[in-house]
């Protein structure tokens, strides 16, 4: 069986949550297991479509990648670098800009959400973040993404792309990337909002779990997030209503690595009260050792530094000949 590559980013910005480790950080550890060659960037280009300070760019990247390791991810098995050290994703994304049609993009629903009304004064940064990311993708000729429910549009554009190119110029050069959505914790909500993504931006810090929380506000968060007045249902299709109440019953089934309709079984008819105790217990039991792991890492910033740096050239030796090819058969001169 051929062997799968795999590559996928998260952003420098904020601390990272429950939510990224469920959705994409658990199941590139699972990934990396299965012997697959695995790509995990930081993509700190990405990061720049909206202001960022300087001199917290950095330190940033940093904490991601400390994050990647205290997850799991084994700088001996994966390759793990900052994009913005690799010039071939700069690169690559402006040949692939110029068979991108401005249709599409505006049609992002991503684009749409963080543009709102001022469409017109946003960057190019920010309406161009898709054709990046296929770029991301493509210098590697990945094979298999592993993307969150909101990031199917960007990844269905990379593989339009990817065949454009092909088409144009008569090739089977880029492969078509297939997504990988794993896990019941594909979309992990807000504690205070059962409605709305977790997420980093979030004003109230209760509305998420860091990796960085210690196990008093782990159980604390879980013990007050939203729920309803009635006991747990006894079956998946209950949950549909109660926002709330899915997510949680979402979280500890992913933790456990069980479906939400076994967890069903041991709580349904349960009080929250029974359930909560236990779904903190859990996840202080699997997040700890995470937050104890960033925090000797981040001790030693230097180490993180030469993981990145070791990373990054690795990564350029996959992707400068990609490039390189791309060019080729573009009719680029070279000596």
């Amino acid at each position: 069986m051929t062997k799968k590559r795999i590559f996928s980013g998260m952003q420098p910005t904020n601390n990272l949550h429950l939510g990224n480790y469920l959705g994409a950080l658990k199941n590139w550890v699972d990934l990396q297991k299965q012997g697959d060659e695995c790509i995990f960037c930081v993509v700190d280009l990405h990061a720049v479509t909206v202001p960022q300070e300087p001199d917290k760019l950095a330190q940033a990247t940093r904490e991601i990648a400390a994050a990647y390791i205290a997850a799991g991810i084994d700088p001996e098995k994966a390759i793990i670098f900052p994009q913005s050290a690799v010039a071939a994703h700069s690169q690559l994304m402006w040949l692939l800009a110029t068979m991108s049609q401005m249709g599409k993009l505006e049609r992002m629903t991503q684009f749409k959400d963080k543009a709102g009304k001022n469409t017109e004064r946003v960057g190019l940064g920010l309406f161009a973040y898709p054709v990046l990311m296929a770029a991301d993708i493509l210098a590697y000729k990945a094979t298999h993404v592993p993307v969150g429910e909101d990031q199917k549009q960007h990844l269905e554009l990379a593989r339009e792309i990817a065949s454009t190119f092909n088409t144009r110029y008569k090739v089977e050069h880029f492969p078509q990337p297939e997504p990988q959505i794993l896990g019941e914790a594909t979309r992990v909500m807000s504690l205070k909002d059962g409605t709305k993504k977790m997420s980093k931006s979030d004003e109230s810090d209760l509305s998420r779990i860091n990796l960085t929380d210690d196990a008093e506000k782990i159980a604390a968060k879980i013990k007050r997030a939203q729920t309803d007045s009635a006991p747990l249902p006894i079956s998946v299709e209950e949950l549909k209503d109660r926002a709330g109440a899915d997510n949680l019953v979402t979280i500890y089934a992913s933790l456990m690595g069980r479906s939400k309709s076994d967890v069903l079984k041991e709580f349904g008819g349960q009080p929250w009260s029974v359930f909560k105790p236990e779904l903190a217990e859990i996840a202080v039991r699997h997040l700890s050792p995470i937050t104890e792991r960033m925090s000797d890492l981040l001790a030693h910033p230097d180490k993180i530094d030469r993981i990145l740096k070791d990373g990054a050239e690795q990564a350029d030796i996959i992707a400068r000949p990609i490039l390189r090819e791309t060019m080729d058969i573009m009719g680029f001169w070279r000596a």
